[in-house]
């Protein structure tokens, strides 16, 4: 069975980047490559796959549609997380997730994929100034070669 320690493994030595997709109001596939990591969820406490966006598309996607696919490769090897997007962020706020916790979080997503940072301050701002969101996933099927 595959974990979310196996996505882990397979998704660091490629710097986290996974492929995400997100399903269009017409039916079609929207699919990008982003930086992923596995933390905490902030409320429940359960491991999830956590992403940061501000992208339009992706984002009026997980709005309305909230299934999402997530897959990471090294080599031949790949795992793909599938679930349901939960967002926080400035424009989505959840009732358990104050301002202030948001700006940590921004940050733990960020170390989870991998990121390091000189100046959290600068780092902060930009994300608050991009009105940056966290894409939560709980996952609901997780598979691999």
């Amino acid at each position: 069975m595959t974990t979310l320690s196996d996505v882990v493994a397979l998704a660091e030595p490629e710097q986290f980047l996974v492929t995400v997709a997100t399903l269009r109001a017409d039916g079609t596939i929207q699919s990008s490559v982003v930086n992923a990591g596995v933390l905490p969820h902030p409320v429940s406490g359960d491991d999830v796959l956590a992403l940061v966006t501000y992208g339009a598309t992706k984002l009026r996607n997980l709005r309305a549609r909230p299934q999402i696919t997530v897959t990471v490769r090294s080599g031949w090897q790949w795992a793909t997380v599938e679930g349901r997007a939960e967002l926080v962020g400035p424009d989505d706020p959840h009732p358990a997730v104050d301002p202030e916790r948001l700006r940590f979080l921004l940050r733990e997503v960020f170390t989870a994929a991998g990121g390091t940072h000189d100046d959290w301050d600068a780092y902060d701002a930009e994300m608050a100034a991009q009105h940056r969101t966290v894409v939560l996933i709980v996952p609901t099927r997780i598979y691999s070669n």
